[in-house]
């Protein structure tokens, strides 16, 4: 009604109506591209909300796996801390690129948490087996003097005792032990002219022929180095601190020597390892001391079944199959190991049934799902 009552009012000249149409026409135009473009904007932001929320999902389950890595099991952990850090200054270098949501930022108001300290007990705590250590009784008295009252110089009476416990540590101390081997003779057939038969009383069997070093100084120096991880040249100084000086070169020669009286001792362990139903092997990097730098060689690890519970180690210059292949050359039944490509010569000549690693699955399912 309103059209019809106010008609809109057109030119009737028609390059002037054709004018009018193209303005108009032109007007749609820019709004419909204003629309389009608004459009695109908005998929924009969503399409960047949703990679930011996707990039911190993968950066966060990254984050998981560098803590499993460094604080799980052992063949799952960081080299050192050093890679550990380096690994999380990547991390928050990528965090630190990311926009920051405004709804994150703390507020003024809100007041930094108080730092919750962690209360000693006190008193001492129980110590392991400490009733089994031996007991050194020392008795702290009064002198006469002190004894002595001082109003009237009349000496006090013990009335009783105070008592507590501390345990100590005594560091072991050398000894030189004399063996006198004495010899015997039979006097008459000395004086007859005849042959004495002298004879000898044995000398105690050392561990090392014609060595000084004691079993139980060998035995030091071997838990020291190999269980304790302690290098020979500390072994020389605490030595010297306890008032006897052995080289480090000296206790390198004992412990050359040591190996080579427990070789038959491994040689067995070793069949009884390569006599397991199944048998699992695995490597590790040893640094070694070489000429002006120090070289990654290899330690190998064959543990046997639970019938023949024994832990071999055989060590190698290299990664190389031939370590696995020269001790593995008898053995035919399974071998448990990773994925190293080294195996597979020894397992095809050997007629080895190969089984693989649960634990190195679940790692590369877990790293590729996590891409």
């Amino acid at each position: 009604m309103d059209n019809q009552a106010n008609p809109v009012t057109l030119p009737d000249d028609t390059q002037a109506l054709k004018a009018m149409l193209r303005t108009l026409i032109e007007e749609r135009d820019e709004e419909k591209q204003r629309a389009e473009k608004h459009e695109q904007r908005a998929q924009e932001q969503t399409r960047r909300a949703n990679n930011l929320q996707v990039e911190n999902l993968r950066l966060q389950l990254e984050l998981d796996r560098y803590k499993k890595w460094y604080f799980g099991p052992r063949a799952d952990r960081l080299q050192s801390y050093a890679e550990l850090a380096q690994l999380l200054l990547n991390f928050a270098g990528e965090m630190d690129r990311k926009p920051v949501n405004p709804d994150d930022l703390p507020s003024r108001s809100e007041a930094p948490e108080e730092l919750r300290r962690v209360k000693r007990r006190k008193g001492w705590r129980n110590l392991a087996k400490f009733e089994n250590l031996p007991v050194t009784t020392q008795v702290n008295e009064l002198s006469a003097a002190e004894r002595a009252r001082p109003c009237c110089g009349i000496e006090r009476k013990e009335i009783g005792a105070d008592e507590s416990w501390q345990v100590e540590y005594f560091p072991s101390h050398f000894e030189r032990i004399h063996h006198v081997r004495k010899k015997y003779a039979c006097q008459g057939c000395e004086n007859n002219g005849n042959n004495p038969q002298m004879e000898t009383a044995a000398k105690p069997e050392m561990a090392i022929d014609k060595g000084m070093a004691g079993p139980g100084l060998l035995a030091y120096i071997a838990t020291s180095k190999f269980s304790d991880y302690l290098p020979l040249y500390r072994l020389e100084d605490i030595f010297e601190r306890q008032g006897f000086e052995i080289w480090r070169a000296t206790q390198s020669a004992w412990c050359g020597d040591m190996a080579d009286l427990a070789e038959p001792l491994w040689g067995l362990m070793a069949e009884r390892v390569r006599a397991s139903h199944v048998a699992a092997t695995d490597d590790t990097i040893m640094p070694m001391l070489s000429k002006g730098k120090t070289t990654n060689e290899r330690k190998w690890v064959y543990v046997g079944d639970d019938a023949h519970p024994y832990n071999i180690f055989d060590f190698t210059l290299s990664r190389g199959r031939d370590g696995p292949n020269y001790f593995l050359k008898d053995y035919r039944q399974v071998l448990l190991a990773d994925a190293y490509g080294g195996y597979n010569d020894v397992v095809a000549g050997n007629q080895i049934t190969r089984a693989g690693c649960w634990a190195h699955m679940k790692r590369k399912v877990t790293l590729a799902w996590s891409r």
